[in-house]
């Protein structure tokens, strides 16, 4: 790869020397000044010399008026979460434009610890895809789970020191911020100086005003539009969501105004590898916005410029002298049809199709993470009682829920038991990382399941076991499946497993080719379907029960928590000896 010589740099940018490639004749998207302006582009090793009067190249290529651009920044992202291995996700990603990344690796490191960060990392540098490492904050996510790592503030400190280490990421325990709490605390301290990302769902006023002061600068929970612009008010750099499971794109959209625009970015949190390869990555979110009226130029901004600011990445997010040539090539500007994509100078992508090799995944280290203590079909027995329950209620389109009080639930045998006329199902946590036996429990509604489970070890964010069934034989079925596969998703209904996809490494990541994960999470969506499941996206859905730092109640393997309460209001079943 061409590289970085400052003083032929230079020369380039006077006229004086050649340029190693000119893209002639473009319409340059001036992320500065909010323009579209004609010129050629002169790139020298990886940088952009000059944008203007240039016609001296090695190589220069004619773009007969099309646009060019800065190539896109997911300013917050879980790639994880894409269940891709890193350069299957690469692949997924970079004809769609987005050269940079910035992620915490949270979902692998609650796993594996600081191994399943060094594996990713290690595996970026190899990809023509630069990604930028926020220290994970919150490794468990709270107290309220069991994570198959922890990572204190040693961990931190030492994450900071690594190579392109840029902060810290979210800072999921806002109840731990507000109490005062050291533990959290310190490992913000440690982050002084660099950015700090924020994760405060529902936070206001007062608490609000306490989260911010700890030294915390960034929100993507926000879901109302009142609530994003007292935290713009308030400061905060607001991250407008719009992944797989969270739409809050249409929602927040007028938030971005004259004024207010600079401090503002898209992100997608998360966004499975389906929705990744058919309608992309944060381009699909600059897209959209563009469809819902807001100015092209501006939307761009919102996916370069504006995350380099923030995250201070000085040599990112435009088309300007000495800036990393990471470009993408517009046939139009309106719909953001990508042709051509530039990493650090180098063709890499081409009418969606990625031009660099597929490399081989790795992540052997990283298998046989699933240490489930056996037990039988009587630990998802969930005692009967004349009480009111709180019952969790999916709100599609949001990882937020509901907390639903119930007057009767169906019952049998002095036990609760799915009711598919109301649709009421049961929601299964199992711990898988140490054989402790904890097995959380409760009821939820909004899937529309029929028959059958759905089960998944990609559970945020300790991601231990998660199924949500009508039947407790079938969870069975669906979890001990997950324990043979070391991980993935499963199907089961009247006993059997119906369809499957495994996700080997860490119980996260697929070890195949990005087609065959698409093909096989596309037909276990079908077979959802079939089942009678009523969600776009049900094992994204499925992956946010057990997240105990989003409001209001979910389940994780120590019990029934509400969120607001940041406690376990039920407590859940533990195997004593295994069966």
């Amino acid at each position: 790869m061409r590289t970085y010589d400052e003083a032929r740099l230079v020369s380039v940018a006077r006229g004086k020397l050649p340029a190693d490639l000119i893209l002639a004749n473009a319409r340059v998207v001036n992320v500065f000044t909010g323009k579209v302006e004609p010129g050629n582009v002169a790139i020298c090793g990886d940088r952009i010399a000059g944008v203007g009067d240039y016609h001296q190249a090695a190589q220069q290529l004619d773009l007969a008026g099309r646009y060019v651009a800065p190539g896109l920044i997911n300013g917050h992202t879980h790639l994880e979460s894409s269940m891709l291995d890193v350069g299957q996700y690469a692949r997924a990603v970079v004809p769609h434009g987005t050269l940079a990344v910035v992620t915490d690796l949270h979902e692998i490191a609650n796993v594996c610890g600081l191994a399943g960060i060094r594996y990713v990392l290690s595996c970026a540098r190899r990809l023509p895809l630069d990604l930028f490492l926020m220290a994970p904050s919150c490794v468990p996510a709270s107290h309220l789970e069991t994570s198959g790592a922890s990572l204190g503030a040693k961990d931190i400190g030492q994450l900071l020191r690594w190579r392109g280490c840029i902060g810290l990421g979210e800072v999921m325990n806002f109840p731990g911020v507000l109490n005062g709490d050291d533990a959290i605390l310190d490992k913000i301290r440690l982050a002084k100086g660099r950015v700090v990302d924020g994760h405060a769902p529902g936070l206001a006023g007062k608490d609000l005003a306490a989260y911010i002061a700890a030294g915390i600068q960034s929100d993507h929970e926000s879901i109302s539009l009142p609530e994003a612009r007292e935290k713009l008010r308030q400061g905060m750099w607001v991250m407008l969501r719009e992944g797989s499971s969270e739409k809050n794109l249409d929602e927040l959209l007028p938030l971005v105004t004259d004024s207010t625009c600079r401090r503002c970015l898209f992100v997608v949190d998360d966004r499975s590898c389906t929705d990744l390869l058919g309608d992309g990555d944060v381009d699909a979110v600059v897209r959209k916005a563009i469809s819902r009226g807001l100015d092209p130029v501006r939307a761009i901004q919102l996916a370069t410029i504006n995350p380099a600011e923030y995250f201070r990445l000085h040599r990112h997010g435009a088309v300007a002298p000495g800036r990393v040539a990471n470009l993408m090539v517009l046939d139009n500007l309106s719909r953001l049809q990508i042709d051509l994509v530039f990493y650090r100078g180098r063709l890499v992508a081409r009418a969606g199709e990625p031009l660099f090799p597929s490399s081989r995944p790795g992540g052997r280290e990283l298998t046989n993470t699933m240490k489930i203590l056996p037990f039988g079909v009587e630990a998802l027995r969930m005692p009967a009682s004349g009480e009111s329950q709180a019952v969790i209620e999916v709100i599609p389109g949001q990882i937020v829920t509901r907390k639903r009080m119930e007057q009767q639930l169906k019952a049998s045998d002095g036990a609760f038991v799915p009711d598919t006329e109301r649709d009421i199902l049961k929601v299964a946590v199992v711990e898988r990382h140490k054989a402790t036996g904890n097995i959380g429990l409760g009821m939820v509604k909004g899937f529309g399941l029929k028959r059958g489970v759905l089960a998944s070890s990609v559970a945020h964010d300790a991601h231990n076991i998660v199924a949500v069934g009508a039947d407790d034989k079938d969870i069975l079925v669906a979890v001990n499946e997950i324990e043979r596969l070391q991980g993935g998703l499963v199907l089961a209904a009247g006993g059997r497993v119906l369809a499957s996809l495994a996700l080997p490494v860490a119980g996260l990541l697929s070890d195949q080719p990005l087609g065959a994960v698409v093909a096989g999470l596309e037909e276990m969506e079908r077979m959802a379907v079939s089942l009678g499941v009523m969600l776009p996206s049900p094992f994204a859905t499925l992956s946010f029960l057990a997240l105990p730092v989003i409001p209001e109640l979910r389940v994780t393997d120590l019990g029934l928590v509400d969120v607001n309460e940041f406690r376990v209001v039920k407590p859940g079943f533990r195997v004593r000896e295994p069966v």
